[in-house]
């Protein structure tokens, strides 16, 4: 296994997808504090009126006595069901809001993420050495620190906001309760204010650091690189027996296709070239096997060992072998010189079957010179 400080290259796009199929995501604990206040705030702040209002006519009832909840047992009861419900109207909402922003806050630090793996029984983290190690490595640690450093700063200018307007809290007991909730709550707006500032730096800190320990966490050393190149491309030994076997039946199918070709153009021993024509089923002559060097022997002796003609034509060869492919029609550059080959094959053919006179020496035939690799070489060099 590749050693922490061998992970010096930066993850790969499989690796990304891995881990957040794992749940490993980056996550900032004080965005989501941020946000959850900073909107809780807000609300509170936007509803302050309604919501005094609420609040007033609900102790009201409360604390009102009705001589019947005396003469009917289940009369408190029924009072209690309402209160709770009263409750549960202004609650369930801002606790919708509450959970809706601490989501939110997770996909703006990390992205949408679902995934049930992290739910799976793991029976590893049982393991107390393995907790303990967990538990005192340097992202914990580090997490710990700057959560205690966050609390304390919290409290300290939480302390000292309320130290400072002592005074104005405690000129709130002389005033009518309507007036003394909305005294309290403008002077809780600016402490509020305070702790957000706080949770904003907090925030500008915290979601980049996470995103950087997550990418450090990922980092892949260069045997990991190797190993997951060579999953996603194929053991190379296995790809490598797949081809040669590939090339051996092509091979085969090529040689297997001379005997039926209508002649074998050789250069003399180092191209060769079967071509076959139909004038039904063909525009031009057809390319059904070439080779170079042993193989270019091979068709040779596979040729004549099937009776199929073998002209020694080396300009032609080397043109045939050098712009053609298998199963692939002859260049149109190269059907006069083609043409040349095959009637004096079809002749040859005919004056050996009786049909016909035996024909003269095969002509010279003419290769465009740049068709010709070896006359475009010459021409090529200075």
């Amino acid at each position: 296994m590749a050693q922490a400080q061998d992970r010096n290259l930066p993850a790969s796009e499989k690796k990304k997808r891995k881990a957040r199929s794992e749940g490993q995501v980056a996550r900032s604990r004080d965005l989501s504090h941020l946000l959850v206040v900073g909107g809780g705030g807000a609300l509170l702040v936007s509803q302050m009126p309604r919501l005094g209002d609420w609040l007033q006519r609900l102790l009201a009832t409360g604390l009102r006595f009705d001589a019947q909840f005396l003469a009917e047992p289940d009369a408190m009861e029924r009072q209690l069901a309402h209160l709770t419900w009263a409750w549960l109207a202004v609650l369930l909402p801002m606790g919708g809001v509450m959970a809706a922003l601490a989501i939110g806050a997770s996909v703006a630090a990390g992205g949408w993420n679902f995934t049930l793996k992290p739910l799976q029984p793991n029976f590893g983290k049982l393991d107390p050495l393995a907790g303990l190690a967990r538990m005192v490595n340097g992202q914990h640690l580090g997490d710990l620190g700057k959560a205690c450093l966050l609390a304390v700063l919290l409290g300290a200018i939480g302390a000292a906001y309320l130290y400072a307007h002592l005074g104005a809290f405690h000129d709130a007991l002389a005033m009518p309760l309507p007036v003394a909730l909305a005294h309290v709550g403008r002077e809780l707006v600016g402490g509020l204010a305070l702790l957000l500032i706080v949770l904003v730096v907090f925030a500008a800190i915290d979601v980049p650091l996470q995103r950087m320990m997550l990418a450090n966490r990922l980092k892949m050393s260069h045997q990991e690189v190797k190993q997951e190149h060579k999953e996603a491309e194929g053991n190379i030994e296995v790809k490598g027996r797949i081809k040669a076997r590939m090339r051996e039946m092509s091979r085969k199918r090529m040689l297997a296709a001379v005997p039926k070709a209508d002649l074998v153009v050789m250069n003399p021993t180092h191209y060769a070239v079967a071509l076959k024509y139909d004038d039904q089923s063909m525009a031009a002559p057809r390319v059904v096997a070439k080779g170079a060097d042993l193989m270019a022997l091979k068709i040779r002796d596979i040729a004549r060992e099937h009776k199929v003609p073998v002209l020694q034509a080396p300009p032609l060869a080397r043109a045939l072998y050098t712009h053609t492919e298998l199963d692939q029609e002859i260049p149109a550059r190269l059907f006069t010189a083609v043409a040349q080959v095959l009637a004096y094959v079809f002749q040859l053919r005919n004056a050996l079957a009786g049909r016909g006179p035996m024909p003269a020496d095969l002509p010279a035939i003419t290769v465009p010179p740049d068709l010709d690799p070896l006359t475009a070489a010459e021409a090529a060099t200075p």
